[in-house]
């Protein structure tokens, strides 16, 4: 079996290769990448010498793809990741959709010419923004909760996390909307061509060697900046860090992937949410408590005004994929976050590496 893997230098893209070339070292690895993101050419040499072939490629230029082997899936794990892409003043809205939504018209077009499978790698963020706030939750002093006694009206939701037919409807922030018509693309190509199509709507991601920002890999960005006393403050919900995510470290996602690969989807259960779910799931507030046991106090600020398209309370349920696959993350939180400490450690300079230029 052949892979393509885009955005191979990237945090998720490197790992899944990695663990392919150690779990399935029968396995061909062609990687792609722009290396645009900060960060991303570190992890060139290590990707070489574990065996994995990179090729510069820029996923909007369609000329690129021409001299490439066939391959028997596509993973597509390359895109601007964050959910202020287009609207922070570092990236337009016109280099997200080209990075995001025409990258994915060029991969299909691939996988038309090739009659190979696609595995999207999408995010957690094409859910409703105004449904999400909606949500019962107890604003309780580390963080938001679950309110069980509340009436739910919106479909796809419960203490366990979101299901994949919770809301898409607008808004859902620029990056989303990319997310979610390369979606709606994939399948439809699929349709049309008969190609093979997994897509996963993946929560945080996080482990060590993420480039870590405060809008996105929001784990590693924390502990490195709590680590090394670099200036850090909660935004929004009151200025008490109370939002809650789940982390999914990408070892956990590879494995996943490689039984879909090994599978033809059936139609209508091709969608899944992955996420480290409601057991790997903590507040900002109680990832500094967190941080203070295992690197002594640090002085967090507040900024009351609220962000662009933040929200209160995302968990992925992991509870389609479990009975699918008989797949479930087997990372525990509290292993991932002492890895990215470790790392930490071992990297001071590590946001200074991979911080935007």
């Amino acid at each position: 079996m052949k892979l393509l893997i885009t955005g191979a230098c990237g945090f998720v893209g490197s790992s899944v290769a990695l663990w392919f070339r150690q779990h399935k070292p029968e396995v061909g690895i062609l990687g792609l990448d722009n290396f645009a993101r900060p960060g991303s050419e570190t992890n060139r040499l290590k990707l070489k010498q574990a065996g994995v072939e990179i090729r510069h490629a820029d996923m909007r230029n369609l000329s690129d793809f021409e001299a490439l082997p066939a391959v028997d899936w596509i993973i597509d794990a390359a895109a601007n990741p964050s959910v202020l892409a287009g609207t922070d003043g570092r990236t337009s809205s016109r280099q997200l959709v080209e990075h995001n939504l025409y990258g994915t018209v060029n991969l299909l077009e691939c996988c038309h010419r090739f009659h190979c499978g696609i595995v999207i790698l999408s995010t957690s963020r094409v859910y409703s923004i105004s449904a999400l706030s909606q949500l019962p939750l107890v604003a309780q002093a580390s963080g938001y909760s679950w309110d069980d006694r509340a009436e739910l009206s919106i479909k796809g939701a419960s203490e366990s996390g979101l299901d994949i037919d919770f809301p898409t409807t607008p808004p859902i922030s620029l990056y989303g909307s990319t997310k979610l018509a390369s979606e709606l693309l994939a399948l439809e190509y699929g349709e049309a061509f008969s190609l093979p199509v997994w897509i996963n709507r993946c929560g945080v991601m996080a482990g060590a060697g993420q480039f870590g920002t405060p809008d996105q890999g929001i784990f590693s960005f924390w502990i490195h900046s709590y680590a090394h006393k670099r200036p850090l403050k909660y935004i929004g919900f009151d200025g008490a860090g109370r939002q809650v995510r789940d982390a999914l470290h990408p070892q956990d996602l590879a494995e996943l992937i490689s039984r879909q690969i090994e599978r033809q989807p059936a139609r209508d259960q091709n969608i899944f949410n992955l996420g480290g779910g409601a057991d790997n799931a903590m507040s900002l507030a109680q990832l500094s408590q967190w941080c203070a046991q295992r690197f002594g106090s640090h002085r967090i600020g507040a900024d009351t005004a609220p962000r662009t398209s933040d929200v209160p309370w995302l968990i992925m349920n992991n509870r389609a994929a479990q009975a699918q696959f008989s797949w479930a993350p087997k990372r525990s939180l509290t292993s991932i976050l002492e890895e990215i400490a470790e790392h930490a450690g071992r990297n001071p300079n590590w946001l200074d590496l991979s911080a935007p230029q």
